[in-house]
């Protein structure tokens, strides 16, 4: 079946893309803009491995959990009284989906160490970064003679608007390093209450974020070796403005008192597609 986001025949690859650390927020001191890109027929699979995490803690309505980084961490909202093991390990397991060969997901983020930067200009730089390093993969992938179409979906919020209209002038007017080519159409926006996939994207986003503004690298480091690679270099998908002493404090974290677990076992699957399952 084809997917709903086809445009004209193409094949698309997906971007899921959130945001953590608002950029006139004065309380924390970096912005994230990150996600993942999937090929629009695994989406499916992606998705069923992410429910049957869901499915631990409602076996009759598990699309009423919602899985989003903050309230996760610290027990909040729906998370209230689930245990701190429970809630780790469903980080951990949607996380390890990264390492998935089947799925070949690719992980972008832009981070923003917010004092070099005008609170105006935080989310039109961190849009351009991310979207012109998804449009240098397509790209890639079209001088293979592979030509595919690229779609970014984010979580609906203020930034909407903004969003479509940086989209609009990147493709058609151009940006500082150039045109976004390879999209099929400007950015998408869907509730995340309705996409596992922007949940997923949240937690990259959220984990990313803990680890430059609280030195929190567990979650980091499942997703740091999934961070997009192509070219001649190769470019990363990962762009960071920050500043030396914030490096310094990253390059010297200890080792984690607490470490994450291993990831749960995989399901058995009925798809020759096989998806990994990850724990928190």
């Amino acid at each position: 079946m084809r997917s709903a986001f086809s445009f004209q025949g193409d094949s698309l690859h997906l971007l899921y893309l959130d945001e953590s650390g608002h950029s006139h927020d004065p309380s924390s001191d970096f912005f994230v803009l990150a996600g993942f890109s999937v090929f629009e027929r695994q989406t499916h699979w992606l998705e069923a491995q992410i429910d049957s995490v869901a499915a631990r803690f409602s076996s009759t309505n598990p699309r009423e959990i919602e899985f989003h980084g903050n309230p996760m961490r610290s027990g909040n909202g729906t998370w209230k009284g689930v245990s701190p093991n429970d809630r780790v390990q469903a980080v951990v397991d949607i996380l390890s989906l990264l390492a998935d060969k089947q799925l070949q997901l690719k992980v972008y983020a832009c981070v923003i160490e917010k004092k070099l930067f005008s609170p105006n200009d935080i989310l039109a730089r961190s849009f351009e970064e991310v979207a012109s390093c998804f449009d240098g993969y397509l790209k890639t992938l079209y001088k293979k003679k592979n030509p595919q179409r690229g779609l970014v979906i984010l979580d609906k919020s203020n930034y909407e608007e903004k969003i479509q209209t940086l989209s609009h002038v990147f493709k058609h007017v151009g940006h500082a390093n150039g045109q976004l080519r390879n999209f099929a159409e400007v950015p998408l926006f869907l509730d995340s209450k309705a996409s596992r996939l922007i949940q997923m994207a949240d937690l990259i986003a959220y984990w990313i974020f803990r680890h430059f503004q609280s030195g929190d690298q567990r979650g980091y480091n499942l997703i740091k070796p999934y961070f997009a690679r192509y070219g001649v270099g190769p470019v990363s998908g990962l762009r960071c403005h920050v500043t030396p002493e914030t490096e310094a404090r990253l390059a010297s974290l200890p080792v984690p008192v607490h470490p994450f677990p291993k990831p749960s076992a995989k399901p058995v699957v009925t798809d020759a597609s096989e998806v990994s399952i990850l724990d928190d």
